[in-house]
C-alpha cells in the first residue's frame, strides 16, 4: 500500500462520522499500558478510542494494524508483531506482502487470531467495519 492508500480508510471513516483515526508511519504504538520498553512504529495505525492518544502515539492496542512486509525482516512482521499484537489484542492484524502479492488477515475471535489468506486479486473486508472492503487490485502497490 503506498502512502495514498490510508486516504482510502480515512476517507470511508469521515464518511460514517466515526470516531476512528487513520495514522500512517511515524507514529508509535505502545501495545500495552504498563511495558515502556515495547514500541512499534505500524505502517498503518487505526485507532477508534481516542483515550488511548498521547503526545508520543497510541498507549494500548490499535483496533487495526497493517504491516507492509520488507524483504529484509520478515519475519518481523509474521512473527514477532503477530505474536505481540495477539497478546495485546489487537482486533484486526493485516501482513500486507507486495513481493509474494498475498495479504493475510488476522481478526480477532474471543482469544485467539482467526486467519484468511488473499491475494491482490481480491476485494478484503474489513472485519473492524460492517461495510468497509479494500479491492487490492485497484491498489498500486
Amino acid at each position: 500500500m503506498e502512502r495514498d492508500n490510508p486516504k482510502t480508510i480515512a476517507n470511508y471513516i469521515d464518511s460514517k462520522k466515526g470516531s476512528c483515526k487513520v495514522y500512517p508511519a511515524p507514529f508509535a504504538v505502545k501495545p500495552f499500558e504498563d511495558d515502556d520498553k515495547t514500541v512499534v512504529e505500524p505502517d498503518i495505525s487505526v485507532i477508534c478510542d481516542p483515550n488511548k492518544l498521547t503526545d508520543r502515539g497510541c498507549t494500548g492496542a490499535p483496533d487495526w494494524i497493517v504491516e507492509i512486509v520488507s524483504p529484509s525482516n520478515s519475519s518481523h512482521d509474521y512473527i514477532r508483531k503477530l505474536n505481540l499484537y495477539a497478546d495485546a489484542a489487537v482486533r484486526e492484524y493485516w501482513i500486507v506482502n507486495p513481493d509474494k502479492k498475498s495479504i493475510y488477515v488476522y481478526h480477532l475471535e474471543e482469544t485467539q487470531f482467526e486467519t484468511t489468506a488473499y491475494s491482490f486479486q481480491d476485494k478484503i473486508k474489513v472485519n473492524i467495519y460492517d461495510d468497509l472492503s479494500i479491492d487490492f487490485s485497484e491498489l498500486v502497490l
